[in-house]
């Protein structure tokens, strides 16, 4: 539900609705009940609605409740015209109406069709484990394989959207197929405490380094600027920046450690800064990051 356009009171209205209806029922079944308190068949439905929901609670279905005077916004997009309205609602949108059933035994019937066509996670189900799941989109992205990596890691995320893991892998996926522009749309549009989360730091260190990329015929024409001046550190830089965010991490780290060797200090020391932010863009862990690291401790250290 956008709220570009919007009055204060009608925000505040979309935000309460966010938080009782549509988060909730992203992975429940919520039955949206639009009511008033001067509405007889209201107040006859109430108990029906709270008494199924709470004994269908273990299976995962939850009631929510919308005064239409109080929420005049709310049951206008809904374009409730009388009451009592119910839906049942999953992930943001209403799948059934189930304004007609009026007492228990539809009721039930309804949620009992309905719950076996909706992945809805019951209570005291045991949560996914993720692990396993990740590390098969870890595989695809170490492989090379930007597409299954993507389809992986965005299942994942569909599962469990509050989670940062996958959403990085996602990012992670979409630079693989050099979808830079996807990539920080992805990364800008996370809500502000996902987007803190450190699981996200390899994703926004790649995400920057891959803003680098450069044409085909730039970076041959970089490429030969550096060769033909090695003393010099601006060039060198700009390879190596160019060479890295085009795929090519064997030049850019050669090409880096080369400069640190020639002179650590060079612009305050952005050839070491630059050839950190790839290690942490890559993965701290990975082989090929810990055989790099080694070659510089070997400058820096002796």
């Amino acid at each position: 539900m956008a709220t570009l356009g919007l009055s204060i009171d009608e925000q505040k209205a979309v935000d309460r609705f966010r938080k009782a209806v549509v988060e909730p029922s992203m992975d429940k079944l919520v039955i949206l009940d639009f009511w008033a308190e001067w509405c007889g068949p209201c107040k006859a439905l109430t108990p029906v609605l709270e008494k199924v929901s709470a004994e269908y609670a273990d299976k995962g279905v939850l009631l929510a409740k919308i005064n239409v005077d109080e929420d005049k916004f709310i049951a206008a997009q809904f374009q409730v015209r009388t009451i009592p309205t119910v839906y049942a609602m999953f992930q943001g949108q209403p799948i059934a109406d189930l304004t007609n059933a009026r007492s228990e035994s539809q009721l039930k019937a309804m949620l009992d069709q309905i719950l076996k066509q909706i992945p809805v996670k019951a209570d005291g189900a045991e949560a996914p484990d993720l692990a396993p799941l990740l590390a098969m989109g870890e595989e695809a992205l170490e492989a090379g394989d930007g597409e299954r990596a993507y389809s992986i890691f965005a299942q994942i995320a569909e599962m469990v959207p509050d989670n940062a893991a996958p959403h990085a892998g996602v990012i992670r996926a979409l630079l693989l197929l050099g979808d830079v522009e996807t990539a920080q749309r992805l990364m800008d549009a996370l809500p502000e405490e996902l987007a803190k989360d450190p699981v996200l730091d390899k994703a926004k260190a790649a995400l920057a380094l891959a803003k680098d990329a450069p044409e085909a015929s730039e970076l041959d024409g970089l490429k030969a600027a550096a060769e033909a001046a090695p003393q010099d550190q601006e060039a060198g830089f700009a390879y190596a920046s160019a060479a890295f965010a085009a795929g090519d991490r064997d030049a850019a780290a050669a090409t880096l450690l080369r400069l640190i060797a020639q002179d650590r200090a060079w612009n305050e020391g952005a050839a070491r800064a630059k050839l950190l932010q790839i290690f942490e863009a890559i993965g701290l862990e990975d082989a090929w990051v810990s055989a790099q690291r080694r070659k510089l401790s070997t400058i820096l250290f002796g």
